[in-house]
């Protein structure tokens, strides 16, 4: 096959918009509908519905979605491949199978399987945990294709690769064609979150009628570049913009390690190609990492919370009066962990009593859930008529819950079976890599030449930088980027780690990294640990670190004038 192959997005995450795949597959011309249902914490979730039954661990959603236009995508001629299989893959092909005779359609359906390495995880040294799967590539996607399915469903493949997967097939390329696959890594990348290409999320969607964004496309060429785009008539908007916003989410540097290539971002081209097109292209790949990503989530005990409300005057005299009061009552057993925080979200002399209100909230962890259930809560509640004046709070006592604990292990490419299954049920070893390169940083080289102006005026740093952030693991990335050489020149002499540190205090103590991408003006920021044990683990007030570059564009600085 010469011409692209056009491959849209129907899902960034479990629960996103149902009705995406028939807007999907009616809206325009098609090839290969995806969608990416995992997410860690995800896995989580799926990995205790399993603990309830062990038929369970796929992404129901997608089930109904098929039931809903299963018949339409035969129809259509359009191809299938979603991660929805979760921790189940063959279970979820299953009651595919069984869905498609229901409803008289014939489909070929297989699935890829292999991420799953549960019952090893003490033999490869990743200790006792609830879900540990590896991330495999698009090869068994690949061939399950050329095998002839009209359906895909795999578990745990990195989030590009059912993009990767079917413009492999499509073009037939060979495991060293790392040019072409990282160009499909990059447009994967782009699409695998859905409407966040399309102008969902984006740091200047004052500047576009955003409305219900529709989801997006990626035309995949031969050599591997590509056309981000989206049906005609929906809503949103593709520009430069939204694609970076999108190549900087949840990465660290310029090279971007997958089981199948390493994609160096710091190559790639973008040229918007007409209204709602941004062309992708001159990426390079190199082998891959010798070793694949596991993930890993454990249960790590229980937590509870309560948020006290503060109003009016004296406010942290009213914040130390509650917190040395529940504390004491609680001294004979402590939860394990407490947490504090006072938000002063009031006003002096305010117009509504909300407005003049502050919120302190108190979050525990502990293993043992009565100690982080009702005893704490419940001590909380007992001090209603005995406190600060104006005493209450947002919920009533209430139980503890259950809280994971995410972690991130490596493990030779070699010890992980990857198998892709064909519609025939005929079983297919998928080899790993055979040539592989460790990964290393690359350095940053030269910034450009520096913008210097003498006039400055003090505004809010989004007034010339747009930023996306999100997390990985423990781990957030902030990744911010100018819209012209001149603010370039100047961002990247000006946002320093130090000056990072110092925008947002809540990582002085934490160790930054800092990476640049010229070709995308752009940087990106690595921020160690301060998510604690990731997303479940709810370690802080944004818990997956998606506003942390919106608070980061809000924080006052000197900037030139002439950007202004």
């Amino acid at each position: 096959m010469t011409g692209p192959v056009r491959i849209g997005n129907a899902s960034g995450f479990y629960g996103d918009r149902f009705s995406a795949v028939h807007e999907m597959l009616t809206g325009g011309p098609l090839d290969v509908l995806t969608g990416d249902y995992l997410a860690e914490l995800t896995m989580l979730i799926l990995g205790r519905d399993r603990m309830k039954d062990p038929n369970r661990g796929y992404a129901k959603t997608f089930l109904r979605q098929m039931e809903a236009n299963l018949a339409l995508a035969k129809e259509k001629g359009v191809k299938i491949v979603a991660n929805a299989g979760g921790l189940n893959p063959a279970g979820l092909a299953d009651a595919l199978r069984e869905l498609a005779a229901k409803l008289g359609v014939d489909v070929a359906i297989a699935h890829v399987e292999g991420d799953d390495l549960l019952q090893r995880a003490e033999e490869l040294g990743f200790g006792k945990t609830l879900t540990a799967n590896a991330y495999l590539g698009a090869w068994g996607i690949t061939d399950c294709l050329n095998a002839g399915a009209d359906i895909v469903v795999t578990g745990r493949v990195t989030d590009a690769s059912v993009i990767v997967g079917p413009a492999a097939a499509h073009f037939g390329w060979a495991r060293d064609d790392y040019d072409a696959l990282a160009g499909a890594v990059a447009a994967g990348h782009v699409i695998e979150c859905g409407t966040q290409a399309t102008g969902g999320n984006y740091a200047f969607f004052t500047e576009h009628e955003i409305g219900v964004p529709g989801f997006p496309i990626a035309e995949i060429s031969a050599d591997g570049s590509s056309v981000i785009t989206k049906h005609p008539g929906t809503g949103g908007i593709v520009n430069a913009g939204t694609v970076t916003a999108q190549l900087l989410y949840e990465i660290t540097g310029a090279r971007y390690a997958g089981p199948d290539v390493t994609t160096r971002f710091d190559t790639l081209t973008l040229t918007e190609d007409g209204p709602d097109r941004v062309r992708i292209s001159g990426v390079t790949g190199e082998p891959p990492p010798p070793t694949l990503k596991v993930c890993l989530n454990g249960l790590g005990g229980f937590r509870n919370e309560t948020t006290f409300v503060l109003t009016g005057l004296d406010i942290e005299a009213k914040a130390a009066l509650v917190k040395e009061q529940l504390e004491g009552a609680l001294k004979a057993r402590p939860p394990a962990d407490v947490q504090w925080t006072l938000a002063r979200t009031d006003r002096p002399d305010a117009e509504t009593e909300q407005q003049a209100s502050a919120l302190l909230h108190v979050a525990v962890k502990d293993a043992d859930p009565e100690v982080a259930g009702r005893a704490f809560s419940g001590a909380a509640i007992e001090l209603a008529l005995a406190s600060y004046p104006g005493f209450h709070v947002t919920a009533p006592p209430a139980a503890a819950s259950p809280y994971g604990v995410y972690r991130a292990a490596f493990v030779d490419a070699q010890e992980v079976p990857h198998v892709a299954v064909l519609p025939d049920g005929t079983r297919r070893d998928i080899a790993p890599a055979t040539e592989t390169l460790p990964l290393s940083d690359v350095d940053d080289g030269r910034p450009p030449a520096p913008f210097t102006r003498a006039e400055v005026r003090r505004a809010p740093l989004g007034k010339v930088i747009g930023a996306r952030s999100g997390d990985k693991g423990g781990n957030a990335n902030v990744g911010v980027w100018a819209r012209s050489d001149e603010a370039w020149r100047w961002l990247a002499h000006r946002l320093t780690v130090t000056e990072f540190k110092l925008l947002l205090p809540e990582t002085a103590d934490l160790e930054v990294r800092r990476h640049l991408l010229p070709n995308l003006w752009a940087l990106n920021f690595v921020v160690e640990g301060i998510l604690g044990e990731g997303v479940a683990s709810q370690a802080r007030f944004d818990p997956q670190a998606k506003a942390l570059g919106e608070w980061l564009r809000s924080r006052e600085i000197d900037i030139p004038e002439a950007l202004l």
